[in-house]
């Protein structure tokens, strides 16, 4: 700390014991230890407490810049995650208009269809029980309610003169 030498403190040893007599060195020496001791628990406690505020800037920092971090993360995520979204929303939107479509498509034929009269039933029985099998269309698998669901072909009949 000081930068004394052993011959200083001998001379100053020396002048103590002179000026203040031999009986009461011991005493005066302890006291000086005390106060020095004191000294340097100050000095010791004073480094300590400028040591923790050095690290507590440092931590305060270090947790500056991970919330830093962290919030260009979210919000990177939050933007990533509308790029995202967006697309998805259109997609479910337009798959949306086009399932309402393709219902009203449907309830209007089926409501165009019921609407027209039947063919009297006097009509099918009079038709030949000799006609081709294959010739008859097949009977149609059911529609999801999604699907357009396919209308009757006509029957093909004879491209040649008819009598």
């Amino acid at each position: 700390m000081f930068d004394i030498s052993f011959t200083e403190l001998l001379l100053i040893g020396v002048v103590a014991l002179i000026v203040i007599g031999p009986e009461r060195l011991p005493k005066v020496a302890r006291t000086a230890g005390h106060l020095l001791g004191r000294a340097q628990r100050y000095v010791s406690e004073v480094k300590s407490d400028i040591q923790r505020e050095i690290n507590l800037d440092e931590v305060n920092k270090l947790k500056d810049q991970m919330e830093d971090a962290a919030r260009s993360v979210r919000s990177s995520v939050e933007d990533t995650g509308k790029s995202i979204s967006q697309p998805l929303t259109e997609a479910r939107d337009t798959l949306q208009n086009a399932s309402d479509s393709a219902r009203k498509a449907f309830s209007d034929t089926t409501g165009t269809a019921s609407a027209q009269p039947d063919a009297p039933a006097t009509e099918s029985l009079a038709e030949p029980a000799t006609q081709d099998a294959a010739a008859q269309p097949a009977p149609a698998a059911p529609a999801s309610d999604d699907a357009p669901r396919p209308t009757d072909a006509p029957a093909s009949t004879p491209k040649g003169p008819t009598a």
